[in-house]
């Protein structure tokens, strides 16, 4: 299981960039979409044309009334198709900027995220953000098919990552805050990106509080153990894609994984603003 995560997450900047990069804002602002609507609408665009309850279930941790200014108001000016061709062409011209065709290791690298992404459709079950993207067509260009099959696997995780929090009785905004007490992400990006008012914020750390999971605004034991947790079972949910690999395979993507993430991240693919 611990080559399994080290394999997704040295490679889930080649897809987490998209999220960043200014290739895909120009996109979707020329399909009449600005701010924070291009990414409610081109991440949901795989679902069709999803209604806001069904961006606030699978997406789980934003402000409604964030994604209510968005969907479904994003299909009155473009399409699903047209976002996802969008998404696509951004992934690409942001991943050719950073140098990720010019990498040696490539093939093999592509050979086995493809495994596993494939392994993954075979368990769409209870995943429903991973199985509207599951049915989408792979690219053509390697580097786009690498970061497709990595698309996939995120929200295979993604997806089994909500029913753990489900399942612990952790809340979205709850997610939140123990994520930002947990020191790994700064609490102003979570704040902003996530758009949850400072009042309903305050009263969630209070509320943690008084559950023993927070010693001030820091995790404490009882919160690391449940965070810790929550974690493991994600991992374990994410195992029947990555079991495909085996344990040397898996050690294998993670050694190759390596320098794809990297280039993502030292080319400012993943910068914030």
């Amino acid at each position: 299981m611990k080559a399994a995560r080290a394999a997704w997450r040295r490679l889930e900047p080649v897809h987490g960039m998209i999220y960043f990069v200014p290739e895909a804002a120009e996109r979707y602002a020329a399909l009449g979409l600005k701010d924070r609507a291009g990414y409610f609408a081109s991440r949901a665009a795989a679902l069709g044309r999803a209604s806001a309850d069904l961006v606030i279930a699978t997406f789980y941790n934003f402000n409604p009334t964030l994604v209510r200014r968005a969907i479904p108001a994003a299909w009155d000016v473009t399409t699903p198709g047209q976002l996802l061709a969008a998404r696509v062409e951004a992934a690409g011209a942001a991943l050719r900027r950073a140098g990720i065709h010019e990498l040696p290791g490539l093939e093999e690298t592509l050979a086995l995220a493809t495994r596993a992404a494939e392994a993954a459709c075979e368990h769409p079950q209870g995943r429903p953000l991973f199985a509207a993207h599951a049915t989408l067509d792979w690219p053509d260009e390697p580097i786009l098919r690498l970061w497709h099959a990595q698309t996939l696997l995120r929200e295979f995780r993604g997806d089994g990552h909500v029913a753990i929090l489900l399942s612990e009785g952790i809340g979205p905004l709850e997610a939140l805050v123990l994520h930002a007490c947990s020191g790994t992400v700064p609490p102003v990006f979570l704040k902003v990106s996530r758009n949850w008012p400072e009042a309903e914020w305050a009263e969630t750390e209070e509320r943690l509080r008084e559950r023993g999971l927070l010693d001030g605004d820091e995790l404490s034991t009882a919160g690391k153990a449940l965070r810790q947790h929550v974690e493991d079972r994600t991992d374990a949910l994410a195992l029947p894609a990555y079991a495909a690999l085996g344990e040397d395979g898996c050690e294998r993507l993670a050694e190759l994984a390596r320098p794809f993430g990297r280039a993502v991240v030292d080319r400012g693919l993943l910068n914030l603003g």
